[in-house]
């Protein structure tokens, strides 16, 4: 008799709990909705349930009825901008939703030069806590955590910004999202979903890499370590996908340094990421990303400079930008650069000028586009330059030009306009130049914006 007491007690108490409308952790106080947008709100309530939504920004409520599965959701129309607002949930329970803004949301993720944060010293962040209390600004911090399969939630909490949520949040972010406070005028929230040393592979869906042979083989050269996932989709099952639901304006990246070593895949696998994120968020948003910096990976490879041209050439795919850094480095034997601050201006300043309109001059780098010979020089041109180049501190260093026989020597260079021309004597019938193309290298080459030349080259000799 006890037995079938506590499985009726138990039963009962299934039935109470699955009656409950659930929402997911992003779906909560002081979260932040994309404005001039369908928002998604999403749950869970007992199969037939009507839930019973109310936002306060809408004269009309909105309905939506749970699934054989237990789920529901539902699209609700968002303002401009603004709040505080509140949202109503009513089904068998009551959920109030308060504090929420309408503004600009953006997903932030990467490798540790996205994660680093005030807790790792970074100046730039020190010097903001005392004035950086924001309640238009807010954050949802992604634990770190990974899964075999997609989730549907991801435990979080929404903050508004101040000294003590400050300082433990992505600095990169942080000053992007700043910055876009400051030029938009409307609230801005910041989905920080990172982890330090993890290859691009396992922000991926795992049968996108796996699937594909030479993704496949790349793949299978990340070593076990003790710090972080290297299996592909183990992070974005657990990281990403509990966030697909949730209306973005756009997503920006740094991440890199794991897959130098296999640079010559970067470039299809980051296609590969990108437009999966894009297809599970049903959304064609930007995404903007960080070429990795200067850094001495040791000798014999150039594999620091083959990662930078494959995330050069990933600016070909759809809505991307990049932001070069060449420049932000004062230690090349450090792979965390502590110059955050400026990465996430530059970031702001391609979302701001390529997303939201709002051109303040030329807002990418410049970037090689082609090469003519003349006589014994080679006079390159480029794109993005702007209203012209110039050389900054002097003679213009880490340019290289080649013969025939493929051996690069030191190169004269003379700058005009858009154009660099170069030379060097001993090469009477020049057939290449490269820029800046090796692991450590630190030009002196701007667009009169400020922004530094891209390292190219204009072969496309084998290297290591």
């Amino acid at each position: 008799m006890l037995r079938y007491v506590m499985m009726a007690v138990l039963a009962g108490f299934h039935v109470a709990a699955s009656a409950q409308i659930r929402l997911p952790d992003v779906l909560s106080d002081n979260m932040v909705l994309q404005r001039n947008d369908s928002a998604l709100l999403w749950g869970w309530a007992a199969p037939g349930e009507k839930v019973r939504i109310n936002a306060s920004w809408k004269s009309t409520p909105d309905s939506a009825v749970a699934t054989g599965n237990s789920i529901w959701k539902v699209k609700i129309k968002t303002p401009e901008g603004g709040g505080p607002y509140t949202i109503s949930l009513r089904g068998r329970n009551t959920i109030e939703l308060k504090n929420i803004l309408i503004g600009e949301v953006w997903v932030c993720s990467g490798q540790s030069n996205m994660e680093w944060s005030g807790n790792h010293g970074l100046p730039d962040i020190k010097a903001e806590l005392a004035t950086c209390a924001d309640d238009q600004l807010r954050f949802f911090q992604v634990p770190k955590i990974t899964s075999d399969h997609p989730q549907d939630d991801v435990p979080g909490v929404w903050t508004s910004c101040d000294s003590n949520t400050l300082k433990p949040f992505s600095a990169v972010a942080y000053f992007f999202g700043k910055e876009l406070r400051k030029k938009l005028g409307v609230p801005v929230a910041l989905i920080n979903s990172s982890w330090g040393g993890t290859p691009a592979e396992v922000w991926t869906p795992a049968e996108l890499v796996t699937g594909a042979p030479a993704l496949a083989a790349a793949a299978a050269k990340q070593g076990v370590a003790n710090y972080r996932p290297h299996e592909p989709g183990k992070t974005y099952n657990a990281m990403i996908a509990p966030l697909t639901n949730y209306r973005i304006a756009g997503a920006i990246w740094y991440q890199g340094e794991s897959n130098a070593h296999t640079a010559g895949t970067y470039q299809p696998l980051m296609e590969t990421m990108i437009g999966a994120w894009r297809k599970a968020w049903n959304i064609d948003f930007p995404f903007y990303y960080v070429q990795i910096a200067p850094f001495k990976h040791g000798p014999g490879t150039l594999r620091g400079s083959l990662l930078r041209e494959s995330q050069s050439k990933t600016l070909s795919y759809p809505k991307t930008g990049m932001a070069v850094i060449t420049d932000l480095v004062d230690d090349t034997t450090n792979i965390h650069p502590i110059n955050k601050h400026d990465v996430g201006l530059r970031l702001a300043k391609i979302a701001l000028g390529d997303h939201y309109g709002k051109k303040e001059g030329e807002f990418r780098s410049p970037s090689y586009d082609r090469m003519e010979k003349k006589n014994n020089q080679i006079v390159l041109h480029f794109k993005h330059a702007g209203n012209g180049l110039e050389l900054k501190n002097g003679k213009a260093k880490e340019w290289y030009i080649a013969g025939a026989d493929r051996k690069f020597v030191p190169a004269d260079v003379k700058v005009k306009g858009n154009t660099v021309t170069v030379s060097a004597k001993g090469v009477a019938e020049p057939e290449a130049v490269r820029f800046s193309f090796n692991n450590a290298a630190i030009g002196n080459i701007f667009s009169k914006e400020g922004l530094p030349l891209d390292p190219f080259r204009t072969d496309s000799w084998p290297e290591q």
